[in-house]
């Protein structure tokens, strides 16, 4: 495997949705000798975790939104360059703090279409049903009729998706023959569910997108490229609190620590403005800070780092201090949103 995924991570370095590869080096300390390693760039929390947070609440729309375009530019371009990832699943789905996107890493199971060189592709519940078929068969010794083509993928994202809406692990509920008989049913039924907290928003085009990708068919199946051209992406959601608390930026947002008296004298504002920059500075190099007086983000302060490291060991050390007499809450905010002077309303 080693081999194979530096080839392919070589093959597909560039795209600011795949895991970067640095270099390669030998680890000549290993109990089992000296074994090769890959130096990939260091990222963050995995939607695996994201969903155990979420736990039968569902992740928000914004977060789906988010990470099912992000993922669908990544294989639209490996599927272009003729791979298939294989092994698509929440843990190999991670989010890049400087960067700001979700990312796919392990690159194991990958292969050239075409070029199918293991046949147990995927992990058990996010496994497509002619690679499923295709592993039956090579337990009993006989070659499959079709081919595991980049469809395989877009079966799993749609797992993947349905799992962010849901809240819930569906492995089951995808072995189950329920599901193989009519899983249309199944799917309507999840975004029917009083449980979902999604369900002030239309959800039924994300329900449309999760349908087209978890065709029993590979050749009805939607493809990347035709993915990313749904009706879900032109909706404009909001972030919810706990989507910035859970993925880090180089941003950090800073609540319940002005009153509106300090926002209108002069000399205390720029006095707490200044105790504030001191205080952040302790974590890292502030590189911009700002106080809106008015709404959207009146009294809210954004201290924006150099990365994201020093926010992160920020917002630990800042949430729960008191500042002024007041609690602190500290959540990260999007990069791009800030330097865009766009700042989002409905928060809290």
């Amino acid at each position: 495997g080693f081999r194979k995924e530096r080839a392919a991570l070589e093959q597909l370095r560039g795209h600011r949705n795949i895991v970067t590869l640095y270099g390669v080096f030998t680890n000549h300390y290993s109990a089992s000798g000296p074994s090769r390693c890959l130096l990939l760039e260091l990222l963050d929390v995995s939607v695996s975790e994201l969903l155990l947070h979420s736990s039968n609440q569902g992740c928000s729309m914004w977060m789906i939104q988010h990470c099912a375009r992000d993922v669908l530019e990544a294989l639209a371009f490996l599927h272009h360059k003729g791979y298939v990832h294989a092994d698509l699943k929440p843990r190999n789905i991670l989010w890049s703090a400087e960067e700001e996107c979700f990312k796919l890493i392990d690159f194991g199971l990958s292969f050239k279409e075409g070029n199918q060189d293991v046949k147990y592709i995927q992990t058990d519940g996010y496994r497509a049903p002619e690679a499923e078929l295709q592993n039956c068969l090579a337990q009993a010794g006989l070659q499959s009729e079709t081919e595991c083509t980049s469809a395989v993928d877009l079966w799993s994202l749609g797992i993947v998706l349905l799992e962010m809406f849901s809240g819930m692990k569906l492995k089951h509920t995808v072995q189950s023959q329920e599901w193989k008989t009519n899983s249309s049913a199944i799917i309507d039924r999840i975004f029917a569910s009083e449980g979902v907290v999604n369900s002030a928003i239309p959800a039924y085009h994300l329900r449309d997108l999760i349908k087209s990708m978890l065709h029993c068919d590979q050749g009805q199946r939607a493809s990347a490229g035709t993915a990313l051209c749904s009706p879900f992406f032109s909706i404009p959601f909001a972030p919810h609190i706990e989507d910035l608390v859970m993925l880090p930026t180089p941003v950090l947002r800073l609540l319940n620590i002005l009153s509106d008296a300090s926002l209108q004298s002069e000399e205390e504002y720029e006095d707490i403005l200044e105790d504030i920059r001191e205080e952040c500075q302790k974590y890292g190099p502030v590189v911009s800070l700002l106080i809106p007086k008015e709404n959207p983000g009146k009294g809210q302060v954004f201290v924006e780092y150099a990365n994201a490291g020093d926010s992160k060991a920020a917002q630990k050390m800042l949430t729960g201090k008191i500042f002024d007499g007041k609690f602190v809450v500290a959540t990260f905010y999007p990069l791009s949103a800030y330097k865009r002077g766009y700042l989002y309303q409905n928060l809290l």
